[in-house]
């Protein structure tokens, strides 16, 4: 987890049952604005999650789902796109491997991806909703204009490009002369 807590919601361990402890967190408008700098976002209109925390020894188990509304810019025209994002997740917390140095690398399996290393006897649940919400963004929004936007840019669609790189385009201009 990032050493930044704009959204920090810690939650000790001995205060977790086997059975399950529900649980509701809710940014404010000063820790959404934070996450949006932090997330290169033009803002967060809303971040909230519901969620379920269980612990079985060391590892918690946090189910629920995040709801946002987010703003992003469109990557080629710089243009305002605001989309909603709801998504399901299921985060396991770990205890930090003891005999782990800061510059190992841990190996995880395809069913660890999302597995959050804690230290000590608490987990941030707000911090692990901000992660997720990172991983649920566009990569690459897009307006509806933006191949236009791409073209007057002098950007060549990805078609254009195969096509011109070719070997048979050497030929049709040799062809034209």
């Amino acid at each position: 987890m990032s050493s930044q807590a704009e959204f920090s919601r810690p939650v000790r361990l001995d205060t977790l049952p086997a059975t399950g402890k529900p649980m509701a967190v809710e940014a404010d408008a000063t820790e959404r604005a934070a996450l949006a700098e932090r997330f290169d976002l033009v803002a967060i209109d809303r971040l909230a999650a519901t969620l379920t925390l269980k612990r079985d020894g060391t590892a918690v188990t946090a189910k629920g789902r995040l709801e946002a509304a987010v703003t992003q810019s469109c990557v080629a025209s710089g243009v305002p796109l605001e989309a909603v994002i709801e998504e399901d997740f299921d985060i396991l917390f770990r205890p930090e491997p003891v005999d782990a140095t800061p510059d190992d690398e841990i190996e995880l399996s395809e069913a660890e991806c999302d597995v959050v290393f804690y230290q000590g006897a608490m987990i941030d649940v707000g911090e692990a909703v901000a992660e997720t919400l990172s991983l649920s963004l566009d990569p690459w929004p897009r307006a509806p204009n933006a191949e236009e936007a791409l073209r007057e840019a002098g950007v060549k669609t990805e078609e254009v490009a195969k096509r011109e790189s070719s070997p048979f385009a050497g030929l049709a201009a040799l062809k034209k002369k």
